[in-house]
């Protein structure tokens, strides 16, 4: 029985050595777009993308929200398992390049021989000689960061949701606030014009058109409201809890960095889970080529056994061990064309995989690149917001004067004021359409460090 053990040794050695050499590991795959893809004005102070959620969104009360969603949110729980099943995965494919041992039983009965039962340790070993196993577990590997960095990308999503919920919230809170204090005015301006009327001054058209500005701005403050109740129950949702604490600040106090970024290159890209991910799926089809060659090659397995056998209640020559050991090399001659399918499959899902790698760098620069214009575009639109704003009140002030005073058109008034109305709704918007690029900006860059 030795000699053919020696001679399945001897072969294994010898296509180890030819089959060592036969796949290299994934060293990456270079891109037609590997210099800095994006570049504004502006110079670096705070790197958004260095920057944990929690230094890049100061506001007390929408920390308690960010914690409580990161607890609770169902979908960051389903990526957590998906973590799981792949580390399951991982750590089964390291385990199996060693060998496999059973304990096996067998047992006979017969009217002549009588009964007979066998029972001893089992081992079997399947050489990894041209590097199937070992693939395996690369892929395994590749396959298990790609769902660490899918977990992450779902994390920054939710942190970005919360945050956008949370200063959507402040913004709506400041619309409606500006449209109460409105209705105030209009309140006082149909006081005014009712006086005027009795004076003589003016007449019933003007107060009529004062109180159907009044209504408009009080439909517009009930629309707020149920604006207002909507994203709130949105809120809750993300956060798995309809009791969830309501409470949140006022967007004219949120501080952000007032310098986003510069020149954002493809290295700071790779910070985006999204782009991690799809690298790390290009990696494991990468191996899936290398275990669909792998096919192609003999398989080489070593096994053995050992153990005693009872017959007839006794035991059957007990010093002598029943032992055996052989090896065996099975290898693919026709297979109906199911392995060379098998390998231009996994060529052309690798092909597929790094197109996918490729065009998520891409769409990633765009959206850092938007976000930076977006950004800069709100910027320079609040300072207009904030210019037209006191022009508007002084024209209103001037205007309202005038009526009392002297034979001002009480259109006039009307106009400047709902005017104002408008301004001062759209600064909110601007304002809150800044911090939005932030948070934009936040994601498009990866969610930052944990």
């Amino acid at each position: 029985m030795r000699k053919p053990i020696y001679s399945a040794f001897a072969l294994s050695l010898l296509l180890l050595t030819g089959g060592c050499n036969l796949y290299s590991r994934y060293e990456g795959r270079s891109t037609e777009y590997d210099t800095t893809i994006l570049c504004t004005q502006d110079t670096i102070d705070s790197p958004i993308a260095s920057l944990s959620w929690r230094e890049l969104f100061t506001d007390p009360l929408l920390s308690v929200w960010i914690e409580a969603g990161l607890k609770s949110n169902t979908d960051l729980r389903i990526a957590q398992y998906k973590v799981d099943e792949a580390a399951a995965t991982l750590s089964s494919s390291r385990l199996a390049l060693l060998p496999t041992f059973d304990l096996d039983a067998d047992g006979s009965t017969g009217i002549k021989s009588g009964s007979r039962f066998t029972i001893g340790p089992s081992a079997r070993w399947e050489l990894d000689v041209f590097g199937k196993q070992r693939n395996l577990k690369l892929g395994a590997e590749a396959a298990f960061y790609a769902s660490q960095s899918y977990r992450q990308a779902v994390q920054t999503a939710l942190v970005a949701s919360i945050a956008d919920g949370y200063y959507t919230l402040l913004m709506l809170d400041e619309q409606l606030s500006i449209s109460e204090r409105t209705l105030r005015t209009w309140e006082e301006n149909i006081r005014v014009l009712q006086a005027l009327k009795r004076a003589g001054r003016t007449n019933e058209a003007a107060v009529l058109q004062a109180r159907a500005n009044r209504m408009k701005v009080e439909a517009s403050t009930l629309t707020l409201k149920g604006q207002i109740k909507e994203q709130e129950n949105a809120i809750k949702s993300l956060l798995l809890n309809p009791d969830a604490d309501m409470r949140r600040g006022t967007l004219s106090t949120q501080v952000f960095p007032d310098v986003i970024s510069a020149g954002i290159s493809l290295d700071c890209l790779s910070n985006r889970p999204d782009v991690r991910a799809a690298e790390f799926n290009l990696q494991k089809s990468f191996y899936d080529i290398n275990v669909a060659r792998a096919a192609f090659y003999p398989s080489i397995t070593l096994s053995g056994n050992a153990g005693w056998t009872v017959s007839g209640g006794n035991i059957a020559n007990p010093s002598a061990w029943i032992a055996n050991a052989l090896g065996s090399i099975s290898a693919p001659l026709f297979n109906k064309g199911i392995n060379k399918a098998n390998l231009e499959i996994a060529k052309a899902e690798y092909e597929i995989s790094f197109l996918e790698f490729q065009q998520k760098l891409i769409d990633a620069g765009m959206e850092v690149n938007d976000a930076i214009t977006a950004w800069q575009t709100a910027k320079e639109r609040l300072i207009l917001d904030k210019k037209q704003i006191v022009a508007l009140q002084g024209a209103v002030h001037n205007t309202r004067l005038l009526m009392r005073n002297s034979d001002t058109n009480y259109l006039e008034v009307l106009t400047a004021q709902q005017r104002l109305l408008e301004a001062e709704l759209t600064e909110a918007t601007d304002r809150y359409n800044a911090i939005l690029s932030i948070i934009t900006l936040y994601h498009a860059l990866g969610g930052g460090v944990n």
